[in-house]
């Protein structure tokens, strides 16, 4: 089940983002174009990636280093049989009003975080469109584009188990202690604001979720705004569909938590904070033998965030569902100078 991840970066040693990718997933770190203007925006126009498999599920995201504002999108076209399809646009990340292009084209399908290709494409062309302050302002800043590219079949029922132990010294924050009127919603800003602890930015979960609500989706979880936003934090992130639980646990052991995408029933996830949920964000901060420690936001107060879940478990309601993490890096401190 191989998923690939393709990564063009500017500002950035492409050593230090090689080193941050599982293996079984990396590919090589390209150099990002220079923006072209087109008319009020700036339009990053990707290298064409190839997946190994030809992909079913595509997943970018963008992240800056820099506190500018910026509202982005992007517009995907695939290839079939040689042939390019129109291109289509995801969702608008900010309040920006870009011009109108079509959200499904020729078996392409932008679904709010991802694009999905129907039948799976053997190539993918990308282009970041992006209208901010003086237009090249986040551009000023060290910035990556990353593609994780999936062909769709599900992970088989793992039997893993972790090889050695590992624990991140994650704070622990819960999204329950929030205000009454968005404490359910705001999962992903929680599991966000407690990476951004971990890497020594301490950011308030409600201020986190108010820079992360997408107004026009009525959402607080997209996954784009949330890499966008830990960029503005100065660090810097991507989206990965994990094929396997080796790759995680490799992220662990490299000091990096991963922020898991979660879809559970009754009884599926014992000991869980919440009972069920058609789709939640928590974070894996280590492992031990055949057991994931976790904290999870919907933890009631922020002293039992702090979990213990059952890798089998955690493997089946995360790996072979939607499979998609976020992964936060600190940068070089010489980039953020």
């Amino acid at each position: 089940m191989p998923t690939d991840l393709f990564l063009a970066a500017s500002g950035w040693p492409s050593s230090v983002l090689a080193d941050v990718i599982p293996p079984s997933c990396r590919r090589d770190v390209e150099a990002a174009p220079t923006p072209r203007l087109d008319d009020d925006d700036a339009v990053v126009d990707l290298p064409e990636w190839r997946p190994r498999k030809a992909a079913r599920h595509l997943v970018p995201a963008f992240s800056a280093l820099s506190s500018a504002r910026a509202s982005f999108r992007f517009e995907v076209s695939v290839q079939r049989a040689g042939r390019w399809s129109a291109w289509v646009a995801g969702a608008t990340i900010g309040a920006a009003r870009f011009a109108p292009l079509a959200a499904r084209a020729e078996g392409l399908a932008a679904e709010i975080d991802e694009f999905v290709a129907e039948p799976p494409a053997s190539a993918v062309r990308v282009r970041l469109r992006v209208r901010g302050e003086g237009r090249h302002a986040p551009f000023a800043a060290p910035w990556l584009v990353s593609l994780s590219a999936w062909d769709g079949s599900l992970a088989a029922p793992s039997g893993a188990r972790s090889a050695s132990a590992t624990r991140l010294a994650v704070p622990a924050l819960s999204q329950m202690e929030a205000d009454a009127a968005i404490r359910m919603r705001i999962c992903s800003p929680a599991s966000v604001a407690m990476v951004l602890a971990y890497w020594g930015e301490r950011v308030e979960v409600a201020s986190l979720a108010r820079e992360i609500f997408h107004p026009a989706l009525d959402r607080y979880g997209v996954w784009p705004a949330a890499i966008s936003a830990a960029g503005r934090h100065g660090v810097a992130g991507y989206l990965l569909r994990f094929p396997d639980w080796a790759s995680a646990a490799w992220c662990l052991e490299q000091g990096l938590p991963v922020i898991a995408s979660v879809t559970y029933g009754a009884g599926e996830l014992v000991g869980a904070a919440m009972p069920e949920t058609s789709g939640h964000l928590l974070v894996l901060t280590g492992c031990e033998g055949d057991e994931v420690l976790v904290n999870d936001p919907a933890g009631p107060t922020a002293a039992s965030v702090t979990r213990r879940y059952r890798l089998d478990q955690l493997c089946r309601v995360w790996l072979e569902r939607a499979g998609v993490g976020y992964v936060l890096v600190r940068p070089p401190t010489s980039l953020l100078a």
